[in-house]
């Protein structure tokens, strides 16, 4: 057994981001005073880590290069890129315990920060837990660009979401979704693939790239200008939180009111227009239900009211506006159909004359009937006409002369609001007006509450209809003359209604 006083002290070193000026006095003096320097170095011999201290480094050291197996090229390895690694980490691990057992306290030097996508950490996971170890931090490559750049990263409660370039396009979309502030890390040659992202999102103009900060190599570019075949892997593009704290939003400038449309329950169909509106908000109201599927803030004001209050939750959204706040009113679906921003515009025009100079937009959301639509195939792929059975606002009359109307025109229906406790019998009704039109064979689709957990989609036919199915959380999509079965090969039924007509 080795005698406790001979086994050496193991040091995981950050140096900071590449200028020697930012390394901590206590990753020197780890430095100066070890007996071996380990540090990982590419085939060519060349380490930028050992660059760092060069100058503070002695014939006396034992210097101990960790060659790379694999950097950006391919690999015979049976065991692919990650068998390539991991035994190169074994092996190393297998050296510097030889020299932690024979007395010599070891250094293994780490751009940035040890713990921080750092390449010290697989070494700290093969050795830690058998020596005493002492992980020094260092300055994070981020924070070293934001100050480069000259840019505060984040304020108050904003969050700070970091991502390697290496995910895949559709992981980095939906990860960017929101308005967070984001560092995208290890570019490399995945550059071209993030800057695609960014552009798509429409955050390409925010992002700043910067190439190598703090080392005498930097380089500060704007997205536009780089060369996607001739960018470093230590490249990282920030994109700042750009927005100004609550309080100085709600003194400055006009009061603004959005209306936003939250789709009808996933929260991957929220688009990413909405997500910034309702960071950037001091204000949300809504209907209780929808105000809840929004992350809460500290900091931002919630008002929920109950779901027949309209115009009450209308007026209350635009009072705010006018003290100069920044309100956003939260819609299911799409907040122009059956929805809030009809609720708000009229409200402004029977208002006082303040509320018609408030920045007034409407955001767009994925509609209930395209979500519902989506999961059975393509039922309104023609002409088609959108509906609500709630006489609450309008007399039952008209919608029994738009049931016939639509209906002797052969249009394909999305029917909202079928039903509610206080009104079972108006989708019977309809149902017998539109069979005076359609044959009974006719395709009909009861969704309810698509996207969310308690999601039921049930095909029918207008002859069996039972309305005793159906509830306020449904929306109910009738075929026209045309509208077709299609059985797939995993026996999947899909319905659909051809684009050309009689076809």
């Amino acid at each position: 057994m080795i005698e406790a006083q001979m086994i050496g002290r193991l040091f995981g070193v950050g140096l900071g981001p590449g200028d020697p000026e930012l390394v901590t006095l206590k990753a020197l003096r780890a430095v100066r005073q070890a007996d071996v320097i380990a540090y990982p170095t590419t085939k060519l011999g060349q380490s930028n880590a050992r660059s760092i201290v060069s100058a503070e480094l002695t014939s006396e050291q034992i210097e101990l290069p960790m060659m790379y197996p694999v950097t950006t090229e391919l690999t015979d390895h049976p065991g692919g890129y990650e068998g390539a690694m991991s035994g190169f980490y074994d092996e190393m691990a297998k050296q510097i315990a030889a020299h932690l057992e024979s007395g010599r306290n070891v250094a293994i030097l780490c751009e940035g920060d040890p713990f921080f996508y750092g390449s010290y950490m697989y070494l700290h996971d093969r050795l830690a837990h058998r020596f005493a170890t002492e992980v020094i931090p260092g300055v994070p490559s981020i924070m070293a660009a934001a100050a480069r750049l000259g840019t505060p990263l984040v304020r108050r409660d904003t969050e700070l979401v970091v991502l390697p370039a290496t995910l895949s396009e559709e992981e980095l979309a939906a990860r960017l979704n929101t308005s967070s502030a984001f560092a995208i890390i290890k570019l490399g040659r995945n550059f071209a693939k993030v800057r695609n992202v960014l552009v798509r999102l429409g955050l390409g103009d925010k992002a700043l790239f910067i190439e190598r900060a703090t080392m005498a190599s930097e380089r500060i570019l704007k997205l536009s200008e780089v060369d996607p075949l001739n960018v470093a892997y230590f490249s990282l593009i920030l994109i700042p939180d750009s927005r100004e704290n609550h309080k100085d939003r709600v003194a400055n400038g006009p009061g603004r009111i959005t209306v936003v449309g939250l789709g009808p329950g996933s929260p991957g169909w929220i688009t990413p227009e909405a997500q910034q509106a309702l960071c950037d908000a001091t204000d949300l109201v809504g209907y209780h239900t929808y105000l809840n599927r929004v992350p809460m803030r500290p900091g931002q004001g919630r008002h929920g009211s109950d779901n027949k209050v309209e115009a009450e939750r209308a007026r209350h959204a635009l009072s705010l506006a006018e003290s100069g706040r920044r309100v956003c009113v939260i819609s299911s679906g799409d907040p122009g159909i059956f929805a809030m921003a009809s609720a708000v515009l009229e409200s402004v025009e029977q208002g006082p004359s303040a509320w018609r100079a408030l920045d007034i937009h409407i955001v767009p959301g994925l509609s209930a009937m395209q979500a519902a639509a989506s999961r059975v195939g393509a039922p309104l792929g023609h002409d088609f006409c959108v509906l609500s059975l709630s006489d609450r606002l309008k007399p039952w009359e008209i919608i029994v002369k738009r049931l016939h109307a639509a209906a002797s025109a052969d249009f394909a229906l999305a029917i909202y609001n079928p039903v509610s406790s206080e009104r079972k019998w108006q989708l019977a009704e309809a149902q017998a007006i539109l069979s005076e039109y359609r044959s009974p064979e006719t395709p009909v689709v009861l969704a309810r509450s698509v996207g969310r957990d308690d999601e039921k989609v049930v095909f029918t036919d207008l002859g069996r209809l039972d309305t005793s199915q159906v509830d306020m959380q449904t929306l109910v999509l009738v075929g026209s003359s045309t509208t077709r079965h299609l059985s797939l090969a995993d026996g999947r039924q899909l319905i659909y209604t051809p684009r050309s007509y009689g076809a």
